[in-house]
């Protein structure tokens, strides 16, 4: 289904929250945080004595494993995912855990716990497989008010009834729009513009050129940090799986055996990129929706071989590292919002074909750009990438975004650049296109057994049952 929204763009897609998930942890707290808002707003507040939360489909039956029912609960506290740190989610928890209490917004305490929640792992909402309802009432039982969301992948969130509404705003009309791969090379013939600049462009509506450089650095400022906390984290990731943290001793490895990162190593440094973040999104830690959290460490891995091991990431000339990170942050924001508009990068929805492999295109792309690519050979990189992703499920074990999710981030960063290798030593003419391979994951989504969709059903969630 096709939600309407305002024109997506790059400070969208790429957004700072706490993991493990965008669409299981991210979505719901900002679904619970506007439906506090939603009845502050309507002045009744004051009123609730108790809440009522029905959680439906994938986000209950994957819910306890990414983090679903402590984000609502965080949500209705007031709680939002790109404010709040790992620290502070500590303590919040505890401080509900032990009273038994959550102040809505922060300014009504109400009785509110988990136990309390209504599962429906099994009632897949027709809208979407990610949805969930609030509803309050007084100390007379009487309802004040009655809201459901769909939290329909990297944070977005949808309220019922939104969707088709007349009352809707238009969505915001770029200076450049594409809706299309097609659309966008049209707009580069043109213009003569890279795909970077188009986005840039579009991005101009919206804010000023100090605003666009600032808020992309900061995107990969939180991502390197996140590396960094990551490494040096010992020990084993919680969730009962008992998965090794691998990145500080990889890190460790790597400065004694590639000090002077020898483009020998470059597959162990992008590995170990990936792997880091993802350790770090795996244990609830502050990571960059990139476009979601389960496929978080694929553009930071896939842009930081760029950085380093690229004429252009290797410059010295002044600016080059900050051009370098613009353009390809822009070029993937491109791609990315192809996949939002006309398929979905909800593992709920469509499988991890959506998830990584939206993230892996998306990192191709800006990989291709950065390597001196044209916009033909930029969207074949794009469609190359994801055409070899169709089919991937989603079936994390014990709902857990651990196994296979961690590895799988690693193995779509390398995809992602050999396919834009790949599309440099072309011309960028090619029998595919992107927006074929776009239809094709959507059609794949639809077909797929709910079982791989992120309900930890099938898949090897089901035969590793041991860990």
């Amino acid at each position: 289904m096709t939600y309407a929204q305002p024109a997506v763009g790059v400070f969208d897609l790429f957004t700072v929250g706490i993991g493990p998930s965008s669409s299981h942890t991210v979505g719901p707290m900002k679904a619970a945080a506007e439906f506090v808002g939603l009845i502050g707003e309507r002045g009744v507040i004051e009123q609730v004595a108790q809440v009522r939360v029905e959680i439906f489909g994938s986000l209950a039956a994957t819910g306890a494993g990414h983090g679903t029912f402590t984000a609502v609960l965080l949500g209705l506290a007031g709680a939002r995912s790109e404010e709040i740190t790992p620290d502070e989610v500590t303590a919040r928890l505890d401080e509900i855990t032990r009273t038994g209490m959550v102040s809505l917004g922060g300014r009504h305490p109400v009785p509110c716990r988990m136990k309390d929640f209504v599962l429906r792992p099994l009632t897949v909402h027709p809208r979407h497989p990610n949805a969930l309802s609030f509803t309050v009432v007084d100390a007379a039982g009487d309802e004040l008010a009655s809201e459901t969301y769909f939290s329909v992948g990297g944070g977005f969130i949808v309220r019922e009834g939104d969707e088709s509404s007349a009352d809707q705003p238009e969505p915001q009309t770029p200076p450049l729009p594409f809706r299309s791969g097609a659309e966008l090379l049209a707009v580069c013939d043109e213009t003569g513009l890279a795909v970077s600049d188009v986005m840039r462009e579009n991005e101009r509506a919206r804010r000023s050129d100090d605003e666009i450089r600032a808020g992309l650095k900061h995107i990969w400022d939180v991502m390197e940090a996140c590396v960094r906390s990551s490494i040096g984290r010992p020990g084993v990731l919680p969730g009962g799986l008992q998965v090794r943290r691998r990145a500080g001793d990889w890190a460790a490895r790597l400065a004694a055996e590639d000090p002077d990162h020898d483009g020998e190593h470059w597959q162990q440094r992008v590995n170990l990129v990936a792997l880091a973040v993802n350790e770090e999104n795996a244990s609830g830690g502050r990571v960059v929706t990139a476009p979601t959290n389960g496929a978080a460490g694929i553009v930071p891995a896939v842009l930081y071989y760029a950085l380093h091991y690229t004429s252009a990431g290797r410059s010295t000339a002044e600016g080059a590292r900050e051009e370098v990170i613009e353009r390809f942050l822009l070029t993937a924001a491109a791609i990315g919002t192809l996949y939002k508009a006309n398929a979905s990068i909800s593992g709920a929805e469509v499988g991890c074909q959506g998830e990584v492999g939206s993230a892996s295109s998306m990192a191709a792309a800006g990989l291709a750009e950065i390597m001196g690519g044209t916009p033909r050979q930029v969207e074949n990189a794009a469609e190359i990438a994801m055409e070899h992703n169709l089919g991937l499920t989603c079936d994390p074990i014990r709902g857990l975004v651990q196994i296979p999710c961690i590895e799988r981030n690693a193995i779509a960063a390398s995809k992602a650049i050999n396919a834009a290798r790949m599309a440099l030593w072309g011309d960028g003419e090619h029998r595919v296109s992107l927006d074929q391979v776009i239809t094709t994951m959507r059609d794949t989504g639809a077909d797929m057994s709910h079982k791989y969709k992120e309900t930890a059903l099938g898949g090897l969630a089901v035969n590793v049952v041991e860990c």
